[in-house]
């Protein structure tokens, strides 16, 4: 007998993780559950087909609904929610009620810590609960976990991570990747960082740098951003003297994000334009869906994570990096694959009960080197390296 799973939001991610399921997750059954009908069928249809057998069903709900979420979560061992973010806190609150273990993408670190405070209650249901999964924050967070494990006294962790297109020249030097709200989240508020040791804020869209990586990446620039380092600067905090994540753009995009969040394109209060109250950031999401999907362009992904510190008598650093295409042979995109997989392993690992009951960050319960292992299994040829010295 396999596992029952459940996936929360039809869109790329999440039908990307239920083909994770199919394909590696021993899955007997996952229902996948979008308030689009015909967008749930079609994810489940496309699973089917990839995994050559009927694994996937889908139903049509509103994840807001949650008493009927969390009758429809009965019966599965583990869920996976790749809805909006703001969707998370209730969808979690219908898991565990439920008795089903819950991850998600998360990206919102307030609402992840308001999930935090649901400990008690998912020990209580003998679930757990492991928000803010998937490429960054997720699998970022669980390498830097990784690195700081292997030494013995680790001192610093800088994360890069962005999602690209292939091809340099398109506006922005950009194509969306995943949904335009949780883009512009990102771009939004602040980073939370250790400096000096010490929980700090520092504002998105500031402190670039020049980064260069391997081709067809070649130079880019990195920048600050929101909801990247997750948990991490709480959980490190006391250990680590310093704590970062910048998101990766090809150089330029920087300039022309801070023109628009200048003319306050990233505000939430509507204004009044042609005699219509409209939301800044909601228009500028209907735009960026507009003008930079280019759905026939490919993408890549690109991760490192830099964890320096002291190994015995060595001063050295561990260098996680990541380079992933898109897949012709599924169809899934460098994103889904490195968002997708890395959440679905997770949920694998929760149905199996190898991570412990409780809502916990993941940089606490998620066994780091098993993950590593499985997402490698799952064709993420995540490489490390040791370089001496450094800070």
């Amino acid at each position: 007998m396999g596992y029952r799973y459940a996936v929360l939001g039809a869109g790329r991610q999440g039908c990307a993780a239920a083909c994770d399921f199919a394909r590696h997750g021993e899955a007997e059954d996952i229902l996948i559950l979008d308030s689009d009908e015909s967008a749930a069928a079609g994810a489940a249809f496309r699973v089917n087909a990839l995994a050559g057998r009927a694994v996937a069903r889908s139903a049509r709900l509103d994840v807001a609904d949650v008493a009927a979420l969390s009758s429809a979560l009965e019966g599965r061992q583990a869920t996976l929610s790749a809805v909006p973010y703001r969707f998370n806190l209730a969808a979690t609150r219908a898991a565990i009620a439920a008795g089903s273990s819950f991850n998600d993408l998360g990206g919102n670190t307030d609402i992840v810590r308001q999930q935090l405070l649901l400990d008690e209650a998912a020990r209580l249901q003998g679930v757990s609960v492991v928000p803010d999964c998937g490429l960054a924050p997720g699998l970022a967070n669980v390498l830097a976990a990784a690195g700081i494990r292997r030494m013995d006294a680790p001192k610093s962790v800088r994360m890069w991570c962005g999602g690209l297109p292939r091809n340099r020249d398109l506006p922005f030097g950009y194509k969306l990747l995943f949904s335009p709200g949780g883009l512009t989240n990102e771009y939004s508020g602040d980073a939370v960082l250790l400096r000096d040791g010490r929980i700090a804020l520092a504002p998105a869209l500031t402190e670039p740098e020049a980064i260069e990586f391997p081709q067809p990446v070649g130079p880019c620039e990195a920048f600050l951003t929101s909801g990247g380092t997750s948990t991490c600067p709480w959980s490190f905090e006391g250990t680590l003297e310093t704590f970062e994540y910048k998101t990766v753009r090809y150089p330029g995009h920087l300039v022309s994000v801070r023109a628009l969040a200048d003319l306050g394109f990233l505000e939430e209060e509507p204004v009044l334009a042609g005699g219509v109250m409209v939301a800044p950031r909601e228009f500028l999401h209907a735009q960026l869906v507009r003008k930079l999907s280019f759905p026939d362009e490919p993408d890549l992904v690109v991760l490192r994570v830099r964890v320096a510190g002291r190994k015995g008598d060595r001063t050295l650093a561990i260098v996680f990096d990541l380079l992933d295409h898109s897949d012709p042979a599924t169809g899934y995109s460098a994103m889904e694959r490195c968002t997708g997989y890395p959440a679905a392993a997770v949920s694998w690992m929760q149905a199996r009960g190898e991570v412990p009951s409780g809502a916990q960050p993941q940089e606490l319960s998620v066994p780091a080197e098993r993950l590593i292992e499985e997402v490698r299994r799952r064709g993420l040829a995540v490489r490390e390296t040791i370089e001496s010295g450094g800070s």
